[in-house]
């Protein structure tokens, strides 16, 4: 009978052991969670501030390629105004004389 005893006593303190332990167990995993949360939360509000970035940056390219578009077209047109201009001048070749630059 004193077998019996010590057995269910030592049974009842493997089981208080085993409840500690997955007491602790349960705390951990409670502070891995909160902590993936946290990381979570993080990652979201980088996700915003990212966003804003490229959505500042995407106007701003916007508005530099509207302003290249805009500076080739006065190229463009400065270009036709000196083909006319050349071609005046080369009807006029008695009054004025056109000649290419050499390169040294």
């Amino acid at each position: 009978m004193e077998e019996n005893y010590i057995a269910v006593e030592i049974s009842g303190m493997k089981k208080k052991h085993l409840e500690i332990l997955l007491e602790d167990m349960r705390d951990d995993i409670k502070l891995v969670l909160e902590g993936q949360q946290v990381l979570r939360n993080e990652m979201g509000r980088m996700e915003e501030r990212l966003s804003a970035k490229i959505d500042l940056n995407t106007d701003k390219i916007d508005i530099l390629i509207e302003k290249i578009d805009h500076n080739t077209a006065r190229i463009d047109a400065v270009g036709v105004d000196l083909k006319t201009h050349r071609a005046d001048t080369e009807i006029h070749h008695g009054v004025y004389r056109v000649q290419e630059l050499q390169k040294d």
